[in-house]
């Protein structure tokens, strides 16, 4: 038989490459390059619960926005006319209560 590829003269060797050892190879996790671990929030503990701080913060924040969108809403022309409609509203249900008041004789 004539073949370009040498015989084998043994059949129990196989062909194949080196290997290191698994035991013997440190076992570490590769990284990306370029990687940056999360910074943990300074307005949470480590078991995720909310700092006291950032909470009252949270809170004085949504008060002074409400009081602020008052303070707007009363400067504005159309926030004028809707107090005036409202005391308008309010007068006359004080008159149409003491108009019942007087028909039921109170």
């Amino acid at each position: 038989m004539t073949s370009d590829t040498p015989q084998n003269p043994n059949p129990d060797v196989v062909e194949g490459e080196v290997v290191a050892d698994p035991a013997q190879t440190p076992q570490t996790a590769p990284t990306p390059t370029g990687y940056i671990p999360p910074v943990p929030d300074p307005n949470y503990t480590e078991q995720g619960v909310p700092t006291f701080d950032f909470v009252r913060d949270k809170i004085e924040n949504r008060v002074a926005t409400a009081i602020g969108s008052e303070e707007l809403a009363h400067a504005t022309p159309e926030g004028q006319q809707v107090d005036e409609m409202m005391r308008k509203r309010d007068e006359a249900a004080k008159k149409k209560l003491d108009e019942i008041r007087k028909s039921m004789g109170l």
